[in-house]
């Protein structure tokens, strides 16, 4: 354990970093949810309010990384190690940029109607969002580690699935689809989509070892 992360465990329970991790992790849960509304809504230009939306939160999220990173650099005692806190934010804002860079395919590729597979995706990319929405504020003091740990074997397992439907679907989409342009399309949007999900898997990474570092 590090001198930082010593220091950590012994002082009053962080109030700093936990409110903007929460205020991170809350714009993600809208973020999930705007992007569903988007991929689910048939009216045009409520297609395109919904994707100008998402650009906006994820304007906020680059707003609240960067006050994470502003706050370590001014802050001496971190809930846990410095560079495990600037991994943590680096990763979930990688989830916002994912998110919004589906948006922005679906905008610029004029796509009017989605396959299931890609509704199930982002169902599955929202059910991430709100285990690691829960996992992060116990992160802040570290008590309940077996939960922590219980959260995130959940991420795993649903990006296990994700990349199921995500193989099924790529599958059906060569057997299926004789529209290249179509093809296309679909192939990028499907797969920014299963990116998202790895991103999930990659902040849920970062969580297991700050846990490990406390055991």
């Amino acid at each position: 354990m590090s001198l930082t992360s010593f220091f950590a465990f012994l002082s009053p329970r962080d109030r700093t970093f936990a409110p903007l991790f929460k205020e991170d992790t809350d714009n993600l849960i809208v973020l999930g949810n705007t992007l569903y509304e988007l991929m689910t809504e048939r009216n045009k230009k409520e297609r395109e309010r919904l994707s100008k939306e998402i650009d906006r939160l994820e304007n906020i999220g680059d707003d609240i990384t960067h006050s994470i990173y502003v706050a370590l650099e001014k802050t001496f005692i971190t809930p846990f190690d410095r560079e495990d806190v600037h991994s943590l934010a680096s990763k979930i804002d990688d989830i916002a940029d994912n998110i919004q860079g589906a948006a922005a395919r679906t905008r610029l590729y004029h796509i009017a109607s989605f396959p299931p597979a890609a509704i199930d995706l982002v169902k599955v990319l929202q059910d991430q969002i709100a285990v690691l929405a829960t996992a992060a504020p116990m992160l802040m003091d570290l008590k309940q580690r077996t939960k922590i740990t219980e959260l995130l074997v959940q991420i795993h397992s649903l990006e296990n699935a994700a990349d199921r439907i995500f193989n099924s679907a790529i599958e059906q989409l060569f057997l299926k689809q004789r529209n290249a342009i179509e093809l296309i399309k679909m192939k990028e949007l499907l797969a920014v989509l299963e990116t998202a999900t790895d991103s999930c898997e990659d902040v849920a990474d970062v969580m297991e070892s700050i846990v490990i570092k406390y055991s």
